[in-house]
C-alpha cells in the first residue's frame, strides 16, 4: 500500500518533468538554431556590404583608369601598350592612387590573350596561366564576379580569438570599360582581378555572430536554471504534500481504530465499574473491621483492597480515554497551573535529589479547562520525575543521574504574538529512538506496570486545547516536551 501510493503520486509529476525538461530541450534549440540564423544572416548582410564597396571601388578603378590613362594615352598615342615602361609606370600610379587605404592584396589587369599586362606584383607580369573562368568570361561577357575566399571553416572561426590577417580574401573579377560622351562607342578593354583583405570586417561579423550564440546560449541555460529550481521546488512541495497526506491517511486509520477500540473499552470499562465498586467498598469495610480484631485476615483484605483500587484506577483511565471530557473555555493562567503542579512535587524532587527549576513569566493566559490542565501538566511533570528517579546512580540519592551529572527538572515558557509554548525538560535517560513514535499511541508502555494510556489521555487534553505536543530527545541529554498552545 505504501508503495503504491508513492508511486500513483510521483509517477504524475515525474510525467510534468519529462514533459518540462523536452520544453526545455526544444526551447535552447530553437534559440541556438534562431541565433544562428540571425548571425549568418547578419554576416551575409556584412559581406554583401563589402561586395558593394568592392563595386563601388571597380567602377571608381574603372573611372579613373580611363580618364587618367585611357583616354590621354589614346588621344596623344592613339594607342597603349603596358609593355612601354612610360605607360606601364602611369597606369601603375593611377591604381595605386585609387587603391589606397582599400586593403588591396593584388591587381591584376588581362588583356583579350588572357595574359598579365599588369600587376602590384611585377614578377607576375607576362604570366598567361594565371586567367580562370571569372577572368574569361569578364573579357567574353563584360560579366563582373565576387567571390570570398575562407582560409578557414567558420565553425573554426567562431572558436579563434582572433583572426589571423588575409584569413578572408574579397576577389572581384570586372572588365574596364570605356566611358560616354568621350568615346561613341563603350567597349570593354582589359579584364581586372582585384584582392581585397577583409579579414577585420569579417573578424567584426564573427564577433557579432558569436555574441549573438553566447547571449542565446546564456539565456537558455538561465532560463533552465530557473526551470530546474521550479522543477526542484514543486518537487519538494509534492513529495512533503505526499508524505502529509499518507500522515494524515495513517492518522485517520489509527483513529478509526482506536474509536473503536475505545468504544469497546468504554463499554467493557463501564460494566467492570459498579461490581468492582462494590468489591472496593467491600473489601475497605472487611479490611476496617479485621484491622481493629487484629484478624489474620487483614492483610489479605489489604491486598485485596489495594488490587481493587488500582484496577478502579485503571478502569477509570479506560473511561476517560474512551469518553474525553469537553474542556471548559475559562481564562486560565496556566503559570498558575504550573506552580501548583510543581509545589505539589517539591517536597519529592527534595528526597529524590531532583532540582526543579521554574523559569517561566507569572502571567501566562490561555482559554480552557484548569482542571483538565493541571491533570495534563502534573502527569507530564510526574513522569519525567519518576524517569529520573530510575535514572539515578544509587540508593544514596546523591542528586546526581548515571553518569554523574546534577538531576534537573526543567520548566521553561515562551510567548509570541501568535502562541504560547511551555516546555518540560528533564535529564533522564530520555525517549528510546526506536519507539519515539509510539509513545502518544494508546495502550502503547515500556513499564512493566501501566495502562500505557497516560500520554494517550495527555494528548488529548492538549488537542481538545487546540494546542500541539512535541515529544523529542534533548541535544543536551533527557526528554524535551514541548506544548504549543495558540493564543485566542
Amino acid at each position: 500500500m505504501h508503495d503504491y501510493r508513492d508511486t500513483a503520486t510521483e509517477s504524475p509529476f515525474q510525467l510534468i518533468k519529462l514533459i518540462s525538461w523536452s520544453f526545455l530541450i526544444l526551447i535552447l534549440g530553437f534559440n541556438l538554431a534562431l541565433s544562428m540564423f540571425v548571425a549568418e544572416y547578419a554576416q551575409r548582410t556584412l559581406l554583401e556590404k563589402q561586395k558593394e564597396y568592392a563595386r563601388l571601388l571597380a567602377e571608381n578603378l574603372n573611372h579613373q583608369i580611363f580618364r587618367r590613362f585611357t583616354l590621354p594615352t589614346l588621344l596623344g598615342i592613339g594607342d597603349f601598350d603596358l609593355r612601354s615602361k612610360e605607360q606601364y609606370a602611369q597606369i601603375d600610379n593611377v591604381i595605386r592612387a585609387t587603391i589606397h587605404s582599400f586593403h588591396v592584396l593584388n591587381l591584376r589587369v588581362y588583356g583579350f590573350d588572357e595574359t598579365v599586362s599588369y600587376s602590384l606584383e611585377k614578377e607576375e607580369v607576362g604570366a598567361d596561366h594565371m586567367a580562370d573562368k571569372a577572368v574569361s568570361d569578364a573579357l567574353k561577357d563584360g560579366t563582373r564576379t565576387f567571390e570570398i575566399i575562407n582560409k578557414d571553416p567558420i565553425w573554426k572561426a567562431l572558436l579563434t580569438y582572433k583572426l589571423a590577417p588575409e584569413s578572408v580574401i574579397l576577389r572581384t573579377v570586372f572588365v574596364l570599360r570605356t566611358e560616354k560622351p568621350f568615346l561613341k562607342n563603350d567597349m570593354n578593354y582589359w579584364a581586372v582581378e582585384l584582392t581585397q583583405d577583409i579579414t577585420g570586417d569579417y573578424q567584426t561579423a564573427i564577433n557579432f555572430q558569436r555574441l549573438i550564440v553566447i547571449t542565446s546560449l546564456f539565456s537558455s541555460l538561465l532560463l533552465f536554471f530557473v526551470l530546474v529550481l521550479i522543477i526542484r521546488r514543486a518537487d519538494r512541495v509534492t513529495q512533503e504534500r505526499a508524505r502529509e497526506k499518507e500522515q494524515l491517511e495513517r492518522e485517520l486509520h489509527q483513529s478509526e481504530k482506536l474509536a473503536s477500540m475505545g468504544r469497546m473499552v468504554s463499554g467493557v470499562a463501564h460494566e467492570i465499574r459498579n461490581p468492582l465498586g462494590i468489591i472496593r467498598s467491600s473489601a475497605e469495610h472487611l479490611l476496617s473491621k479485621a484491622t481493629r480484631n487484629n484478624d489474620p485476615s487483614a492483610p489479605l483484605l489489604q491486598a485485596i483492597f489495594s488490587e481493587s483500587k488500582r484496577l478502579s484506577r485503571t478502569v477509570n483511565d479506560f473511561l476517560d480515554y474512551a469518553r474525553p471530557k469537553q474542556p471548559r473555555q475559562d481564562d486560565v493562567n496556566l503559570a498558575s497551573v504550573l506552580d501548583q503542579g510543581t509545589t505539589f512535587l517539591e517536597s519529592r524532587c527534595r528526597e529524590t535529589g531532583v532540582t526543579l527549576q521554574r523559569r517561566y513569566p507569572k502571567e501566562l493566559h490561555i482559554h480552557g479547562d484548569k482542571d483538565l490542565l493541571y491533570r495534563a501538566f502534573y502527569n507530564l511533570l510526574a513522569n519525567a520525575l519518576e524517569a529520573m528517579e530510575a535514572e539515578r546512580s544509587g540508593p544514596e540519592k546523591s542528586g546526581q543521574d548515571a553518569h554523574g551529572a546534577e538531576s534537573i527538572l526543567r520548566v521553561t515558557a515562551s510567548q509570541s504574538r501568535d502562541s504560547l509554548t511551555l516546555v518540560v525538560q528533564d535529564t533522564g535517560p530520555g525517549f528510546d529512538p526506536d519507539v519515539l513514535d509510539q509513545v502518544k499511541d494508546p495502550f502503547f508502555t515500556t513499564k512493566d506496570t501501566g495502562t500505557g494510556l497516560g500520554l494517550a489521555i495527555v494528548n488529548n487534553i492538549f488537542q481538545a486545547h487546540g494546542a500541539r505536543m512535541v515529544l523529542e530527545n534533548a541535544s543536551t541529554g533527557g526528554a524535551r516536551i514541548s506544548v504549543t498552545f495558540p493564543k485566542n
